[in-house]
């Protein structure tokens, strides 16, 4: 199955944390930070969203932040994802 995400919506796939920091040192699974940090896996086409044109700026695989508490997480075909709208995304990692 696949989601296709409407209007100005974005559906994204959290990240994994890194379990070692650039030093080499391992981290034990409660001390890793959790990063809001999400790969984009599919774009909505956006169009007229409450009266203002909005223009998709994301891309398929671009790596982003988000809001803390944005979107609806939902799980399909045993993966979880985030479906939230552009402007719940703060910025692209490049």
């Amino acid at each position: 199955m696949k989601i296709r995400p409407l209007a100005d919506r974005v559906v994204i796939k959290m990240v994994e944390a890194e379990e070692k920091t650039k030093s080499g040192i391992v981290l034990p699974g409660s001390a890793k930070e959790q990063p809001q940090m999400a790969e984009v896996v599919e774009v909505g086409p956006g169009g007229v969203v409450d009266g203002k044109e909005i223009k998709m700026e994301l891309k398929v695989g671009d790596k982003v932040l988000f809001s803390k508490y944005a979107g609806t997480e939902v799980k399909l075909d045993g993966q979880e994802f985030t479906i939230l709208r552009q402007s719940d995304i703060l910025a692209v990692v490049e």
